[in-house]
């Protein structure tokens, strides 16, 4: 007996056990965390998929039973056939009651998870492990990382010291993009002249997958990097070499050039980078910016929105055009008024 022979629902369960074995074997995603907020985000996954379950499974079930038990070419097709049936309060009752208990815990854990998960949040730290600040920059099609306290800067590479609090700085160079290591937790985007932020740590030694999780051209599948957590000797003598070695410093004209597309790009270092580096970055496309990823007051953001500018400025156009300056939309005398008047 082949597979295409097999009865339909003796298929979906195949289909079923092959595909969970499959999925055992995906041990390098957010199902198999090595950070705190991986964690986590591995938990509320788990919890969530449980719960959608106690209805998916009984719905799959019902389907592939009712399939079976009310089949055309049945022997007793004609004995439980009720033209006239059209409700059933029990049924009812079953069907809307389990799914709004569902919903309402699901909606509870959300909002909890939401603001535990929120990537703005910093985590919890001690003042003997300050967490470490990383600027992030998406290019086209590689990721720029400087480190500010140390005075780095790396293409296509990222080291994290274990159990140490990372803070990263995201931006973009040009379209908006996605900065992501599944293993270590949440994704967040990074979009030119504006700062987000996400805080990650890393508790297990070890070597985590990272890349862009939003399209953002040809060279967006290989826009990839390694992130290296190790032990804090491990990262000081990384840091070290990198100073040591025969390096460029990363200024605006270095930088310039670096942003160019390109792909496939090898890990380049920088042994140390101009001063305020990230915020030329970010504020390139507006110089005019008062501070950067934050609020600014409503009557500087836009003076048109200011009586008072739009006054002054009707009055600077009155003397460029001269009191004396004659508007052809005008009407030329007193008749030629009175005459546009009555129309």
């Amino acid at each position: 007996m082949t597979f295409f022979k097999l009865p339909i629902w003796l298929k979906a369960n195949l289909v079923v056990l092959i595909s969970s074995l499959l999925l055992t074997a995906c041990d390098k995603g957010v199902l198999h965390p090595q950070g705190a907020v991986g964690v986590q985000n591995k938990e509320l996954i788990i919890v969530t998929t449980a719960l959608m379950l106690i209805v998916v499974i009984p719905v799959i079930v019902m389907a592939l039973w009712f399939t079976y038990r009310y089949r055309a070419d049945r022997p007793d097709a004609d004995k439980d056939f009720d033209p006239q049936w059209s409700h059933n309060t029990w049924i009812e009752v079953l069907m809307w009651t389990i799914p709004i208990i569902i919903i309402a815990i699901l909606a509870v854990i959300t909002w909890k998870s939401t603001h535990a998960l929120d990537p703005y949040k910093p985590l919890e730290t001690t003042s003997d492990n300050p967490p470490l600040e990383i600027q992030v920059v998406a290019q086209n099609w590689k990721w720029l990382f400087i480190y500010p306290e140390q005075d780095i800067a790396v293409v296509n590479e990222l080291y994290l010291p274990v159990d140490r609090p990372v803070s990263f700085k995201i931006t973009s160079d040009t379209v908006m993009n996605s900065f992501f290591i599944p293993r270590l937790g949440s994704q967040i985007y990074a979009m030119s002249s504006m700062v987000t932020q996400l805080h990650l740590i890393a508790n297990e030694p070890g070597v985590y997958n990272g890349l862009s999780a939003n399209y953002s051209g040809p060279g967006f599948s290989d826009m990839k990097f390694l992130a290296h957590a190790v032990d804090k000797q491990g990262f000081d003598n990384w840091v070290s070499n990198i100073k040591a070695g025969d390096n460029k410093v990363l200024d605006t004209a270095v930088y310039e050039e670096l942003s160019k597309p390109s792909e496939n790009h090898a890990i380049e270092y920088f042994k140390s980078t101009q001063p305020d580096m990230f915020d030329y970055i970010v504020n390139q496309y507006s110089s005019d910016t008062k501070q950067q990823n934050q609020f600014v007051a409503p009557n500087e953001v836009n003076q048109r929105d200011n009586k008072n500018a739009v006054n002054k400025g009707l009055e600077s156009d009155l003397k460029k055009d001269g009191e004396g300056s004659i508007n052809p939309a005008a009407p030329s005398n007193k008749d030629d008024a009175q005459e546009a008047d009555a129309q």
